[in-house]
Parts: C-alpha cells; structure tokens; sequence
C-alpha cells in the first residue's frame, strides 16, 4: 500500500489528508510537533480573549482521525533524506514513504534585534505561542506594558488580545502609516485613527534597537531609534512570517524563501512537494506573490495535490486574489488588485469613498485607460465573493461595477446601504450620470 507522509498537521495538510482518504485507500500519516489534533489557527486569539476553549478550535471530534484511517504523529522531523526516501525524527526513529508532502507552515521573523530571544519575548503563531502570552500576560497586575513589534495583521491582533485583559499596549510600527505598504492612504489612514482610539500607544515610523533584560535575565524594557526607552514586560515580535524549513536546508530539495515548487506543487526532489504556507511557487501567477501565508490558499493546495496524488494530475490555480480580515472591530475584505500608493501600477486609478463619520470605506481600483475593474477594498461593508469573481473573470468595467453594487452587497437585513452615497461621489467627480440598479436576486445568482 503506497504510503504518503504529510509533515504539518496545519489547514493545507490536514485537508491534503481528508481529501486523499475520499479518494482512494493510501496509508496516510500526518506528523506534526505542535498539536495532537488540527485547529483552527485563526481562532487562537479568541481563546485568549476569552470568547472559546481551544477545544472548540478543533474542527473534527478525537474519533475523526482513527475513523478515517489517518494515522497521528507527534514527532519533529529533523532531516528528510530524499535518495533514500526516509525522514529522520528527533527521538531517533525513521519512516519511510512513496510520497512525501511538506506543510510545515511559517514562524515569526526575527531580524537579530539584540534580547530577542529574553524570556518574555514572543510571537503569536503557534499555540505554544498562546501558552506562552497566558503565562506572560495572564493580567495587568504581572503585565504592566506590552510592546508590540510589526504593523501588519498578527500585531494588531495581538494588540486586541492584550486590552482585553486590560494591558497597555505600545504598537511599534516602522512604515509612517499603519500597513501603508498594502493599503491606500485613505483606509491606512483610518486604521491609525481607530488603533488610537482603542487606547494603543501606536508609535509610526519606529523601529525597534534593542530589548533590554532585567536582572533576572527577563525582559525589562525596549529601546527605540527614536532614543525612546520603554518599559514593558512582554514583547511580541510580530514582524511577519517566513517559511518553516530549516529542516530541510541539509536536503537535496531547491529552496528558496520557502520549498520551490512548480504549478503541480512539486518540489525538485521525485515524489516531494510542498503545499501551504511554506510553499514558494517557482512560475508566476498572475500577480500573485510566490509565497502566500494565507488560509484559503492553503486549503486549496491540499485540494489540489490530493487529486495529484491519486492520479489526476492537475496544476494549482487560485484564481483572483481574495481575503478578508479584522482590525480590532473594522472588517477588511478585498477582491482582486488594489494596490497601496507607493506600490500602486502606473496604469492603475483609485475612487476612495468614506463615511463622513462612521469607520466605513471603500477603494476601487480600476484602469486609467479602459476603466476596467480591477480589485476593491471594502472596510465595514460585507460583499459577496461569487459576484466580484465573476467581474473579475468578465473583465468588467468600473461603471458597471457602480451600477450593480448593490447586488453585490452581503450586509445582513436591515444593516444601513451605502451605495446611493458610494455613487453619487463617483458621479461627482467623474462626471457621471449612473443610477445604482436595486438589489436583484435573479443577477445575484446568474452565471452571466
């Protein structure tokens, strides 16, 4: 019986699993040194916020696995010898496989910053991680300050995690405005305001110098380029991720930032691939960065290989790029390309709508020239993903876009619509007489 051995027991290998079992006998085997049962990561910081057990991260009861005939294995994998088709694990043992998956996810990026390793420092990745912020910061009686390192999505969910217990926060964050590398002004803007007004010390255009111990060798305080000293007793180092492969850099497999691989998610190395997180796509796709630490990726990979494995051999396609996020009590989504200023295409145009008091947005992105339409940032507004991937595939225009918003809307009955408003200012300033059609459910579910 052909054996598949999957190391990562994250989202893009657990689903990898479940869909190989649908569709054949495999022996499967899935090792994985952080957790005994698959989670959901996403929900760890509502673990410690108090609103779920990690028990109820667990998407699959205990029974699930041994029902299903994927064998559990808590072990690290040390060294993976692909000649011989064996992984060596720290206690010593080996096993051998037919097909090796690699799915080892990311860690936390450390940039040598000096005490980065002192007791109280820290990430927000693994549940070791949320293990460890309970015993850092169970209180603001032995947590007096925290100071968060990094303004992308993990620090501000930290930040979150953190005055809910009441702590003080200080959000160090090296751009001059919040996530400005991936966010248009407007809505970067906006984020600033509302991080200050849940009462983060948000500190822009800093970075950290060093991380101070105390005399017991615990973090004590952080020192800033701006000559700042602040006193704190945790740190989370939340300056994104990188791929968990270290493992692997005394192997024969290509690597890159992360495991290389080619649309059909193989590595160089016979019978080896590599989904998920750790996954560095070798050939462009689209616009699409090479590495993606995103969750929906991850679950396609595991879709994707499972139908390789078991002899329909199909390439990784994700489509248009989506994703959807919280900062504090703001939902994020984008569909397609909207790219931040300083990153932003030379053809490429943005309509930026704001609620004149309330954190609510939107920014369109579409082409100077065609006026097609090329991706939205929605803030407090819900949209429905089937309708913006099929104006993405169409390759619609920004007018029709304006025209049909509505449709698009996925904000729950009774909610206050926007679109009149959003369409009277891109009327305003583009010289445009367009009437926003009512919601109609017969072009809410048309394929056309």
């Amino acid at each position: 019986m052909e054996h598949i051995i999957i190391i990562g027991n994250g989202i893009s290998g657990v689903t990898l699993a479940r869909h190989i079992r649908k569709l054949s006998d495999k022996k499967i085997t899935i090792i994985s040194a952080e957790t005994d049962y698959f989670f959901s990561r996403t929900a760890l910081m509502y673990v410690y916020m108090g609103h779920m057990k990690f028990k109820h991260t667990q998407p699959y009861e205990d029974w699930f696995w041994k029902k299903n005939r994927i064998e559990l294995m808590t072990a690290y994998v040390e060294k993976v010898a692909t000649e011989t088709k064996e992984i060596y694990l720290a206690n010593g043992t080996s096993l051998s496989y037919d097909k090796l998956v690699i799915a080892t996810g990311s860690k936390p990026n450390k940039f040598g910053w000096p005490g980065q390793d002192l007791p109280g420092v820290q990430g927000l990745y693994s549940k070791q991680d949320l293990e460890m912020l309970e015993k850092n910061a169970p209180n603001n009686n032995v947590c007096k300050r925290a100071v968060i390192v990094g303004g992308g999505l993990i620090g501000i969910e930290m930040a979150e995690m953190l005055r809910s217990r009441d702590i003080p926060v200080t959000f160090l964050v090296r751009e001059k405005s919040f996530w400005d590398g991936v966010l248009p002004n407007g809505e970067s803007s906006m984020i600033n305001q509302h991080i200050l007004s849940h009462h983060i010390d948000l500190r822009l255009d800093t970075n950290l110098k060093e991380i101070v111990p105390d005399e017991q060798g615990r973090v004590k305080a952080v020192t800033t380029d701006k000559g700042d000293t602040i006193s704190c007793n945790v740190v989370g180092l939340t300056a994104g991720v990188t791929p968990n492969i270290d493992f692997l850099k005394d192997s024969n497999i290509a690597l890159g930032k992360g495991v290389k691989v080619n649309r059909y998610l193989e590595t160089s190395a016979p019978d080896v691939y590599a989904i998920g997180d750790c996954a560095e796509q070798q050939e462009a796709i689209g616009q699409r960065r090479p590495v993606e630490a995103v969750w929906y990726t991850g679950r396609m990979m595991g879709e994707t290989l499972a139908q390789t494995i078991c002899g329909n051999r199909i390439a990784y396609n994700p489509g248009h790029w989506f994703n959807s996020a919280k900062f504090l009590d703001i939902e994020y989504q984008t569909y397609g390309w909207v790219f931040s200023e300083r990153n932003k295409k030379a053809y490429e145009k943005h309509f930026h709508w704001r609620h004149p008091k309330e954190n609510i947005c939107i920014t369109v992105a579409y082409h100077k020239e065609t006026k097609k339409f090329l991706g939205i940032n929605t803030f407090g507004i819900r949209m429905r993903h089937e309708i913006f991937d099929r104006w993405l595939r169409q390759s619609k225009d920004i007018d029709h876009v304006m025209t049909y918003l509505k449709d698009a809307n996925f904000d729950p009955e009774f909610y206050t619509q926007y679109e009149d408003a959003i369409v009277a200012k891109y009327n305003a300033e583009h010289d445009k007489n367009i009437d926003p059609k009512k919601k109609s459910w017969k072009r809410i579910f048309s394929k056309a």
